[in-house]
């Protein structure tokens, strides 16, 4: 008969840690500075070309490996006092009472962190992309977290 009991839950990291998709950050980081140099070289390269032209080629690069960098910018940073997750335009702060869960189901793009106040919030910083096996351990690891912190304080609302 095929054990059906849960996976033991790992101890929780010591604090403060930050979750990020290592891999997916150094890739993102590599094609925005290669991104970056092609095109402001070949914007450089290009015969026949006047200044504000060289110039719209090495803002254009900018521009491009910016949004490079914004992707790569996602984080989940845990520590005594709660949470702050860093999505690509956004960052939030979360006490550990104000999360009930995390959630890094099979096929899901990223974990999500369910709230006190009923509603989800991605967490970017923890995605399976190029690592699926780290993202399930570091969604793990913080779901570890949530728990010793929810327990540490059980007087706290669990919506």
């Amino acid at each position: 008969m095929p054990d059906t009991t849960p996976p033991a839950t790992p101890d929780p990291p010591a604090l403060p840690v930050t979750f990020r998709p290592g891999r997916t950050r150094a890739v993102l980081t590599v094609l925005a500075v290669g991104t970056f140099a092609t095109i402001t070289a070949i914007g450089m390269l290009l015969d026949g070309l006047g200044t504000g032209e060289r110039l719209s080629f090495a803002l254009t690069a900018l521009l491009l490996a910016g949004v490079l960098l914004l992707l790569a910018r996602p984080r989940v940073t845990a520590d005594e006092a709660g949470v702050t997750v860093v999505n690509l335009t956004a960052k939030r702060r979360l006490a550990w009472a104000e999360i009930i869960r995390v959630n890094l189901r099979n096929g899901d793009p990223w974990a999500f962190l369910d709230l006190s106040d009923g509603t989800s919030l991605p967490a970017l910083g923890i995605q399976p992309g190029i690592a699926r096996q780290r993202a399930v351990q570091d969604a793990r690891a913080l779901r570890a977290l949530v728990e010793a912190r929810s327990a540490a304080a059980p007087e706290a609302p669990r919506g």
